[in-house]
């Protein structure tokens, strides 16, 4: 039996790649779906094949934002389920160094922007009724374990923004949980994403089985398959986590937790001197 029947769920950036998959994914499980892309003949043409009902535009625009979440109630009677998918690629050779400031907001645009406004959209929805299950994506760039700005700093917000609406909405019977998703999409293929990925584990930014796994990504409907669970009354105690879907590979960031460096009692001590600090935190 479908375990989404008579929900209503709202794919951003669900016209290709994760986000198309997870689209197909909830409506075989029996939810409405609507599915949101900037190109409108695009998003006419996925929602035609999906059985779903389509809405373009960038969901970074508060107003395509509200749009989308109405739609939704309008069509289904309720906004049970948001996934966040949109996202486009750092510029090919960006850094720190060379970053423009209109590409760093066109970034931080597509990845952050979108989830804070379908959130925001959303949220208030899903207090209302008492349910509802939010999966934002993100990246394992949020680490900054290579290198970049708006990509991976957008998706390090998206990461605490999402544990920050878990914790605030957790007492509403409300989820939100992330997804670090590995899968074979267009920002993951073409010559330039396999030079990109070659000269970061030149540089040592990439182990050989990650340099391996980027470059022989599973397809997308792999990944899809962990957002569908999430999306289910399954995981109905799942909030405020991070997860790891690549392939068939499932996995879980823990939350980080401090470890002393060093420690002066302030009260009656006098502060660290600097050959303190040196010693400790080298």
């Amino acid at each position: 039996m479908a375990e989404l029947t008579g929900r209503g769920a709202v794919v951003v950036g669900g016209t290709s790649g994760i986000g198309r998959a997870v689209a197909a994914a909830l409506a075989a499980e029996g939810a409405g779906v609507v599915v949101n892309g900037r190109s409108a003949e695009v998003v006419q043409r996925v929602s035609s094949e999906l059985g779903a009902v389509g809405v373009p535009g960038s969901a970074a625009d508060a107003f395509v934002a509200d749009r989308l979440i109405a739609t939704c109630v309008a069509e289904f009677g309720a906004v049970d389920i948001l996934v966040n998918c949109a996202g486009i690629a750092e510029p090919e050779g960006s850094s720190i160094l060379t970053v423009r400031p209109d590409e760093w907001r066109t970034l931080l645009d597509s990845h952050l922007e979108t989830v804070f406004t379908t959130c925001r959209a959303a949220a208030p929805r899903m207090v209302e009724q008492g349910r509802g299950t939010i999966v934002n994506t993100s990246s394992f760039a949020y680490l900054g374990d290579y290198g970049g700005t708006g990509y991976a700093a957008g998706k390090g917000a998206v990461t605490s923004l999402t544990l920050a609406i878990a914790a605030e909405l957790r007492e509403h019977g409300v989820r939100a949980n992330v997804i670090c998703p590995g899968a074979r999409t267009r920002l993951s293929t073409g010559d330039a994403y396999e030079a990109k990925i070659h000269e970061l584990h030149r540089r040592g930014m990439l182990d050989e089985l990650s340099t391996q796994g980027a470059l022989d990504a599973p397809p997308p409907e792999y990944a899809a398959q962990l957002y569908r669970y999430l999306a289910t009354d399954r995981a109905k105690d799942v909030t405020g986590q991070v997860f790891i879907a690549a392939g068939n590979f499932v996995g879980r960031f823990e939350r980080p937790t401090p470890s002393i460096v060093a420690y002066r009692d302030h009260n009656g001590e006098p502060p660290l001197t600097l050959d303190e600090l040196e010693r400790k935190v080298r």
